[in-house]
C-alpha cells in the first residue's frame, strides 16, 4: 500500500529501527507511511532520508552555526511538554505560511492518552528565555527528528537547522547508527533545507524496491510517481489509437487511508488512475492502475465507499467517490497487452 497507519499499543527501540528502515514515521501516538502528497491541487512523490552517522561529514554551516549560536545555553532530555513549550510553539504557528498542528499536545498525541515512543526534547535559550525546542525519538540504532519550531524574533540564527545538528550530536555521542529527518519532495522547496544537512551520507529510500540509495544517484525525472505518469500516458495513446477515449485522474483521496475513522478499510490509494469505462451511479467500473513495485499494470473494479459532494477545480481530477478496489481483474506487464485487454471488452460493451 502507498499509504497506512498503524496503532500499536507500544513500539520498543528496535520496532522503530524496523518501522523508520521501512519508511514510516511518527503521527501523533501512531506511527504512518505515504509515498505520495499533494499541496495546491499539484501532486508530488515523498522520498523517505536518512543519514548515515557514521559517515556523516556535515557542511561548514554547522560550525558557523555553533559559533553564531555559542552564547545560547542547550538541555537535551526526556520530552515533557511544559507551557511555556507550547506558548513558543504558538508564536511560532503564527509566523510560518505553511499548515502545522494546532498544539505540542496536537502534534506529539493527537488527543491519545498513550506514550508509545521513546521521545527526547532539546530546548536552546537566551539566558532564561527558551528561543527554540525540537523534539525526537529514539529507537536502539536510530533516531527520528520529528519537529523544530523556534521563536521567529531569532530568524536570523537559523534556529530549526541548528537543533537538527544538535540532534545528531547528541545521537553520534551515544552510537546511534542512522538519523531520519522525515521526507523531502521533489519540486517542492518547503523541505529542500534537509538536503543540506550532510550529502555525502545522506540516502533515499526507493519505494519501488524498498532499498536505500546515496542521495547522488537521485533524479527528479525518475520518481515513482513520474514513472506511473509516463506508464498510463503511455497506455492511454495507445487506446487512444483505437479510437476509443480514456483519461488519466488524480484522485483526490489516495490518502484516505491515514484518516483514522478509515482506516483499515483498503481504501484506493493511487495517486493516478486510467479511465476508459463509462461511470456508473455509485462505482467506477473498472479502472487501470500502474504497480511502480510490481512493474505492472492492473485493472479493477471498485465501490463506493462514500458519495462526495464534489466539484473539480482543475480538469482530471477525480473526486465524486470514495473508491474501494474489490475485484482485480487482470494484471499485464505491457501497456501493449492492457490496450489488448481494454479495447477489446471496450468493443464488447458497445
Amino acid at each position: 500500500m502507498f499509504a497506512e497507519i498503524e496503532n500499536p499499543l507500544f513500539i520498543d527501540p528496535q520496532e522503530l529501527d524496523h518501522y523508520l528502515a521501512d519508511g514510516w514515521f511518527r503521527m501523533g501516538q501512531s506511527i504512518f507511511t505515504t509515498n505520495f502528497l499533494k499541496f495546491n491541487h499539484v501532486f508530488y512523490s515523498a522520498l523517505w532520508l536518512r543519514i548515515n552517522l557514521h559517515e556523516a561529514e556535515f557542511p561548514n554551516t554547522k560550525n558557523k552555526l555553533y559559533k553564531l549560536n555559542s552564547k545560547f545555553e542547550v538541555e537535551i532530555q526526556p520530552a515533557k511538554i511544559k507551557p511555556i513549550q507550547e506558548t513558543l510553539f504558538d508564536k511560532y504557528r503564527s509566523h510560518i505560511t505553511f499548515e502545522t498542528s494546532t498544539s505540542l499536545e496536537q502534534l506529539l498525541f493527537n488527543n491519545s492518552k498513550r506514550d508509545i515512543f521513546n521521545a527526547y526534547e532539546v530546548n536552546v535559550y537566551d539566558q532564561e528565555k527558551l528561543i527554540a525546542t525540537g523534539f525526537f525519538d529514539l529507537g536502539l540504532e536510530s533516531c527520528a527528528g520529528i519537529s523544530c519550531f523556534y521563536d521567529p524574533d531569532y530568524k536570523k540564527h537559523s534556529l530549526g537547522k541548528y537543533l537538527m545538528f544538535l540532534k545528531m550530536d547528541f545521537c553520534i555521542k551515544r552510537g546511534l547508527t542512522f538519523f531520519y529527518p522525515g521526507y523531502f519532495v521533489p519540486g517542492y522547496k518547503l523541505f529542500d533545507y534537509k538536503l543540506d544537512l550532510a550529502k555525502t551520507a545522506l540516502e533515499f529510500l526507493d519505494y519501488r524496491d524498498s532499498q536505500w540509495y546515496p542521495i547522488s544517484t537521485f533524479s527528479a525525472q525518475n520518481t515513482p510517481l513520474v514513472e506511473i505518469q509516463q506508464r498510463l500516458a503511455e497506455l492511454q495513446a495507445l487506446i487512444e489509437q483505437t479510437g476509443q477515449i480514456s483519461a488519466v485522474y488524480h484522485y483526490e483521496y489516495f490518502d484516505a487511508n491515514l484518516v483514522p475513522s478509515l482506516n483499515g478499510l483498503g481504501l484506493l490509494d493511487h495517486p493516478l488512475m486510467l479511465i476508459c469505462f463509462e461511470q456508473q451511479p455509485n462505482q467506477i467500473n473498472p479502472i487501470v492502475l500502474f504497480d511502480v513495485r510490481k512493474k505492472h499494470f492492473q485493472l479493477w473494479l471498485c465501490n463506493s465507499i462514500y458519495s462526495m459532494n464534489y466539484q473539480a477545480e482543475i480538469e482530471n481530477f477525480y473526486g465524486e467517490h470514495l473508491l474501494h478496489p474489490f475485484r482485480h481483474l487482470v494484471s499485464c506487464d505491457s501497456a501493449e497487452a492492457m490496450a489488448q485487454v481494454v479495447t477489446t471488452a471496450l468493443v464488447k460493451v458497445d
